[in-house]
């Protein structure tokens, strides 16, 4: 299933990628989004840099068909790598989504680019849930809790950047 998201910041795309970057933003991305426990590394190089949480959420709120493949909690993995900025200070990454223990993925592109006064951020993957006859269900049981995060994330980022 294609995945596509959208995030405006009203901040420069070198101001959005130090907060992406910042490990304090993203250990409150993690509790925001409900983790029961969480881990996050971030390893800059060459300009760029690697963000990888993990978070364990629990799994109240999935259907019970998808439950029975993760168990009363799920393991969720994200790691962001992001490119060097160019001159306009646009970027450009891969992110990956795994659900730990569940053929559940979501992996694609991100990138920041200026937009007017400010930054948009773009997320375009495909989310595949590799389980036969059901796959398309789990994956779009995954999606809104995907989106969710997302607007989480750019809820928390809009009053980080003000």
């Amino acid at each position: 299933m294609k995945f596509l998201a959208d995030i405006r910041y009203d901040a420069a795309p070198d101001d959005v990628f130090a907060m992406l970057t910042d490990p304090d933003f993203q250990r409150q991305v993690c509790e925001a989004t409900g983790a029961i426990d969480h881990s996050v590394d971030v390893e800059q190089a060459g300009g760029g840099a690697t963000i990888t949480t993990t978070r364990t959420l629990p799994a109240d709120d999935l259907p019970d068909f998808v439950r029975k493949f993760v168990g009363s909690t799920l393991k969720v993995m994200r790691v962001d790598h992001w490119g060097a900025a160019g001159a306009d200070g646009a970027r450009e990454g891969t992110v990956v989504v795994e659900i730990q223990g569940a053929p559940v993925r979501l992996s694609g592109t991100i990138a920041l680019a200026p937009d007017g006064a400010g930054t948009a951020e773009r997320v375009d993957g495909d989310l595949k849930a590799s389980v036969p006859l059901v796959g398309g269900k789990i994956e779009k049981a995954a999606e809104p809790a995907i989106r969710a995060a997302i607007a989480k994330e750019q809820e928390l980022g809009t009053g980080w950047l003000a």
